[in-house]
């Protein structure tokens, strides 16, 4: 009778520790809960192309905006 009278039959097994101590929580929303958004990882092909755009934007500044500028030979 004891087990009975502390189980609660909607209770987790598991308690939720998604928190750990921090005063932000897991999911924000906004909007009215319509948008989402959590704390997550930024994908490696994100972080491939960032690093593509970043040399190609210096490979142009130099070949391109280098010299004398209009007219040069």
């Amino acid at each position: 009778m004891s087990e009975l009278q502390g189980s609660d039959p909607n209770a987790k097994a598991h308690p939720d520790h998604s928190g750990h101590g921090s005063s932000h929580p897991v999911l924000e929303e906004y909007a009215g809960g319509s948008i989402q958004a959590h704390h997550g990882y930024i994908p490696v092909w994100l972080l491939v192309t960032y690093a593509v755009l970043f040399i190609w934007a210096l490979y142009y500044m130099v070949v391109f905006w280098g010299g004398l500028g209009p007219g040069r030979p």
